[in-house]
């Protein structure tokens, strides 16, 4: 059974965020969990192809994905995670 504090921690993470207007642009403007705005952005990255060929765990930005990024051109998986993360509010 999980302890009251990791139980808290879950409801933290699985409550509903808000996406920035950028990150709408790709994720949608619905409020979602962390996990399910991470799950469409990764669908958005495969879909345009925009996973480095030589090292996958790079991003490269399109059009869209650039302000999310902080105007940067390519970023590696970790950086991905909290740029977005200034995107939820």
């Amino acid at each position: 059974m999980a302890s009251k504090a990791q139980q808290e921690a879950r409801k933290k993470f699985m409550k509903p965020v808000t996406p920035s207007a950028a990150l709408s642009e790709v994720v949608g403007y619905k409020p979602l969990p962390r996990t399910e705005v991470v799950k469409k952005l990764w669908a958005y990255i495969k879909r345009n192809k925009l996973q480095d060929k030589k090292n996958r765990r790079n991003i490269n930005a399109d059009a869209k994905l650039k302000p999310i990024f902080g105007g940067k051109k390519t970023v590696n998986m970790f950086q991905m995670t909290k740029l977005v993360s200034k995107q939820l509010h």
